[in-house]
């Protein structure tokens, strides 16, 4: 049975605020404790306690690659298929990640598709 891509595209809207709910409540505590707003304002500080150790340092590079895997394929996509506001999800994956992210970009691709 196939799943109807109205119905994908509320299962990843799920995914989405899930992917948001788990990677963001960490990023604003730490934001307010350390004043470090969303790792952006202390860019040194961000980048010499994700790179602590090598186990932080194997995930940060990793998740970056995601990121920039990500980034091209949205690019990409959202040009094929004719979606604009792209920038969107560019922003929203720098400032909290690939987590909530890209299934936000797969529930607004599923739609389009379902419109095509």
């Amino acid at each position: 049975m196939a799943i109807s891509r109205a119905t994908m595209s509320r299962i990843y809207l799920v995914l989405a605020v899930l992917g948001y709910l788990v990677a963001v409540p960490p990023m604003i505590l730490e934001s307010i404790r350390s004043g470090n707003f969303l790792f952006w304002a202390q860019p040194l500080r961000t980048i010499s306690e994700l790179f602590a150790n090598l186990t932080s340092t194997a995930f940060a590079l990793d998740a970056m690659g995601v990121a920039v895997v990500l980034l091209v394929f949205i690019t990409r996509e959202a040009h094929r298929m004719r979606m604009g506001r792209v920038w969107i999800y560019w922003v929203l994956t720098l400032l909290f990640g690939v987590a909530g992210t890209l299934p936000l970009f797969l529930a607004v691709r599923e739609r389009r598709l379902g419109t095509a």
